[in-house]
């Protein structure tokens, strides 16, 4: 749309929502910035530091305050890029930005009352009138009985509370939804999502208001909502960068919103069996998820490739200046693995216990943390400098690597169906797992690698199957997860709702636990239910794959109960 504002009442607002969401700034009230705003704000934060016992030097308070204002700006325009942007928290804002300039004592200051720091620069800086025509739109939704919310991106979600109730409006909204309150800020789609739910409703029944391209029709558009609208701001036609998604009206102020919202047609009420359904999966498709270590290859320790590595780690370290054996490299390796080890224990303990999300080690933790907990402060610096270079190379170092037989017959089995097929795997170095793929010439007939380091979270955690299913678009209903592990592997993979749970035998997992498992007479430790199938190798997976889906098209069926 261009710059010009709407006059006609436009398609998209012929009928009334069943919710209507408003922004905050721009929308129900009109913001600007006080000529004295800054030094008023700069007083504020004068009086907070004095009062702890502090000097504070106003000079120096102004000047961060305006390099703040205008990098946070710069991190607003950047973040609305992203499609969910998570908002900072109120530390991070003042700690990091407002007194990033002042000495220690002063900044801890103003970071330990920082909530309280942002709820007044808020009204300090600005003066927020509300804009004509809000009174009008709040009393015709009222009159229909439209449900109105708030989503606006906020530093206080605390002061817009205030200049609500100030304003008399506090009560005309059924749900507020600020950005520092819920972590996230637009354009990520789910605070117009948790808004809606919020008025009983989905965001398809609801108008989005706001008055910016880049957060608020963005946001909208992700959202799904029935219609976006703008009401004209004087940041409304000069987005930070060229927006594709346009609006479906835009007012000079909410009074040509009131009118529309007046002579749309009454929204239509669905019964529970016109209920929105589910997104249909005829346009997804089956897909094979594989493991990578003890299922595309098996691995077996091998002592000259960590001399290597040990000889490399060590020349590295005293290059520093301060020498080391490859004995200490050697406990310190050695010290890493454990803390690694007790580190993934308590990870599945607390999933277990709490459902806790299973977090993978990061290389600055493993290296710094683990490896270098003895070491001298020189070595931990370099530790944590060369973390993700030294990750990879001990990925490597680790062991060597042996394909599995059949592996490639089953990868090209795949692509002559027409199924993706993606790697997920556990492992502290996605790019090991990648190089030792291309090594075994693998990496062409694999569509997609998600691996845990990269993204954060480890098997059992569905959550890494969950992130494999959606880059390849599959259908888990029709899709296969081919794994060495039933407690990792299948656990993951049936919590994802995906269908064939195959694992193969001479993996990490003993033949003799899955015999029985085959048997029907699964170990406390191996989770019987979660497998549907046991293997002797991959040929034997093509086989079942091929039986399924002749043609890569065949509705889905049920699975077949576990079989040796």
């Amino acid at each position: 749309m261009d710059s010009s504002l709407t006059t006609d009442i436009p398609d998209a607002l012929r009928v009334a929502p069943r919710g209507l969401l408003l922004d905050f700034g721009g929308v129900v009230f009109q913001t600007r910035k006080l000529p004295d705003g800054r030094a008023a704000a700069a007083d504020l934060l004068a009086a907070r530091i004095e009062r702890a016992g502090h000097r504070a030097d106003r000079t120096a308070l102004r000047a961060s305050l305006d390099a703040a204002l205008t990098a946070l700006g710069h991190w607003k325009h950047a973040s609305s890029r992203r499609l969910e942007p998570r908002e900072m928290t109120h530390r991070e804002i003042v700690g990091d930005f407002i007194a990033a300039d002042l000495p220690e004592g002063p900044r801890d200051v103003l970071v330990a009352d920082a909530a309280e720091v942002l709820a007044d620069l808020n009204t300090a800086l600005s003066d927020h009138t509300v804009r004509p025509g809000i009174a009008a739109l709040l009393a015709e939704a009222r009159r229909r009985g439209i449900p109105v919310g708030i989503v606006s991106n906020a530093h206080s979600g605390r002061s817009h509370r205030r200049l609500l109730a100030r304003a008399g409006l506090a009560d005309a909204f059924a749900v507020q939804v600020y950005s520092d309150e819920v972590g996230m800020r637009k354009p990520h789609p789910r605070m117009i999502e948790l808004a809606a739910t919020g008025l009983g409703l989905t965001a398809s029944e609801t108008w989005y208001v706001g008055d910016t391209m880049d957060r608020d029709v963005v946001a909208g558009r992700r959202a799904g909502v029935q219609a976006v609208v703008l009401t004209a701001s004087k940041h409304t036609h000069n987005p930070p960068f060229a927006v594709d998604a346009r609006p479906d009206a835009v007012f000079e102020t909410p009074e040509g919103l009131a009118a529309a919202l007046a002579a749309a047609e009454p929204a239509v009420r669905l019964g529970p069996a016109a209920s929105v359904a589910p997104m249909p999966a005829t346009h997804r498709r089956p897909a094979l998820f594989i493991d990578h270590g003890g299922v595309i290859s098996t691995s077996q320790p091998d002592p000259a490739l960590r001399a290597e590595f040990v000889e490399f780690l060590a020349a590295l370290l005293s290059r520093s200046g301060e020498a080391i054996t490859t004995d200490e490299v050697e406990r310190a390796l050695d010290a890493a693995k454990q803390r690694h080890g007790e580190f993934k224990r308590a990870r599945i303990g607390e999933h277990r216990a709490l459902g806790a999300t299973i977090t993978e080690i990061d290389p600055v933790t493993f290296w710094r943390d683990f490896a270098g907990a003895d070491l001298s402060p020189r070595h931990r610096a370099v530790l944590e400098a060369e973390a993700h270079d030294l990750m990879f190379r001990y990925g490597r170092a680790k062991s060597r690597r042996t394909p599995r037989e059949g592996v490639r017959d089953l990868l090209e089995g795949c692509r002559d169906l027409g199924m993706p097929v993606v790697v997920v795997s556990n492992t502290v170095s996605g790019r090991a797992v990648r190089a030792e793929c291309a090594d075994q010439g693998l990496d062409e007939l694999i569509s997609v690698f998600v691996c845990s380091d990269e993204v954060g979270v480890r098997k059992p955690d569905r959550s890494i199957v969950d992130e494999a299913v959606r880059t390849v678009v599959a259908d888990p209903a029709r899709s296969w997860f081919y794994g060495d592990k039933p407690e990792n592997d299948a656990a993951a993979a049936q919590a994802a709702g995906i269908a064939g749970r195959v694992i193969v035998r001479g993996g990490s997992t003993p033949d003799d636990a899955l015999d029985a498992l085959a048997a029907g007479r699964a170990a406390a430790s191996v989770p019987g239910p979660a497998v549907t199938h046991v293997v002797d190798g991959a040929r034997d997976l093509l086989a079942l794959i091929e039986a399924a889906h002749p043609q890569s098209t065949r509705p889905a069926s049920a699975f077949a109960v576990v079989s040796a």
